[in-house]
């Protein structure tokens, strides 16, 4: 039986992995997002 850690890793190596992966490198580096999940770790939830 294959570990999660191993179908993770698959996964991330598939097309729809790699375009997930590409989208959250692309919020992350996006200020708005940034100060979205800043507010959030201070305890401030803005919609």
């Amino acid at each position: 039986m294959a570990s999660v850690i191993y179908k993770i890793k698959r996964w991330l190596r598939s097309p729809q992995g790699t375009q997930a992966r590409a989208r959250a490198q692309r919020l992350a580096r996006d200020p708005r997002t940034r100060a979205r999940v800043r507010g959030m770790m201070r305890g401030r939830r803005r919609h």
